[in-house]
This record gives structure tokens, C-alpha cells and sequence, in this order.
């Protein structure tokens, strides 16, 4: 599934890991997933939600805010085996990331500077500079339903626009509470995203 990902909707899922480990929560959310969307503000979906005042600095207060005590304790490390099929299990394979990556940004692309943190082992260490979070079953069925919309409309990709529209189909995970808390129309915003869509497309 995940070599059907735009560049901006890999770069959400991936990023979703690192919100979810600034913040100190696991497993990775529908939030952390919303906030990685975020992140780019001068990608689709911030400009689709900006209007209801939804923007990245308002969903990282709100999921902080809402955050339960067992979401504030990171994981241990898993070991390199664990952390390629987790990753595996929502289609992303690391190998075919970290060659994207290499390819676009050079041979040792995500080797870090010798005294920017101590050595770890394992290819996920690398990628993603400390221990595997999981992501929750939502998430995981935010990124399944991803794949269903771009299906529905008939599309051989799956952008960050798809995985917003898997966030308002899931519909009961803390991004879509955090969208709907804010005022989003979510109708409106499916026609404004299956409108972004086929701008893009056209």
C-alpha cells in the first residue's frame, strides 16, 4: 500500500511517529497522524482547515490537553526484527524508504552527525532516531480507509487529502474529535478535499 503514498502523505506518516515521540505518547494516533498533516503549512490540508482556526499549534494544545496518563509513556525500543513488520503490517516497507530517501537526498542521507546523539543499533534506529511507537489500531484503520477512498474515486494514489478523508470516515478517533470540537463542517471539508483532488488531477 505505502508505494502508493505521495511524497507529502509519506512524509505525514512517517512524521506522525516523530509528533508522537516529541510528545512523549503512544502509540501513534489519529491525532499525531492529523498534526504530521499539519505540520506542512503550506500543504492542502492546513489550507483547508485554517479557515475553522485548525492549524498545528491549536491540535498539538488540544492532543497535550487530552492526553490520558498511559498515552505519556514511550515504549521500549523493539528490536530490528519488530520494528520492520510493524511497519510492514500498514505496508510501509523500510528498505524501499530509506532508498527513496538515499535517492533524494543522497547516499548517508540518515546518518546523523557523529555527536547529534549516541549510536544506536537497527535500521528503524536510524530512520527514525530512537525506538519503534506503534501505531493504534485507528491510525491503522485511518490508513487502511485511505487506501478505500482513493478507491472510491477512482485514484492510483493516495495523498494526504485520502488521509484526511480516512480520518472523517473513521470518525470517532481523537482527530476527528479535535476537527469537530473546532466548528469543521466535516461535509464541507469532504467536498473541499474531493475538490482539491481533482484540481490536482486535472
Amino acid at each position: 500500500m505505502f508505494e502508493r503514498f505521495t511524497q507529502p502523505a509519506r512524509d505525514a506518516v512517517i512524521r506522525a511517529q516523530a509528533e508522537a515521540r516529541d510528545l512523549g505518547q503512544s502509540p501513534i494516533g489519529t491525532q499525531h497522524v492529523l498534526l504530521a498533516m499539519l505540520a506542512d503549512e503550506t500543504g492542502p490540508i492546513a489550507a483547508l482547515v485554517r479557515d475553522a482556526g485548525v492549524d498545528a499549534r491549536s491540535v498539538r494544545a488540544e492532543i497535550i490537553r487530552r492526553a490520558t496518563p498511559d498515552q505519556q509513556t514511550p515504549p521500549p525500543a523493539d528490536t530490528d526484527a519488530e520494528d520492520a513488520a510493524a511497519l510492514r503490517s500498514i505496508g510501509i516497507d523500510l528498505d524501499a524508504v530509506r532508498s527513496a530517501i538515499e535517492e533524494n537526498f543522497g547516499p548517508g542521507a540518515l546518518r546523523l552527525p557523529r555527536d547529534a546523539e549516541p549510536p544506536r543499533r537497527g535500521p528503524m534506529a536510524r530512520l527514525f532516531s530512537a525506538g519503534h511507537i506503534p501505531f493504534s489500531p485507528r491510525a491503522k484503520k485511518v490508513l487502511e480507509l485511505s487506501l478505500r477512498e482513493a478507491i472510491r474515486l477512482k485514484h492510483k494514489y493516495i495523498a494526504a487529502e485520502h488521509i484526511l478523508l480516512g480520518v472523517l470516515r473513521e470518525g470517532d478517533g481523537m482527530a476527528a474529535a479535535i476537527l469537530a470540537d473546532a466548528g469543521v463542517d466535516f461535509d464541507r471539508l469532504r467536498a473541499d478535499l474531493t475538490a482539491s483532488l481533482r484540481d490536482r488531477a486535472a
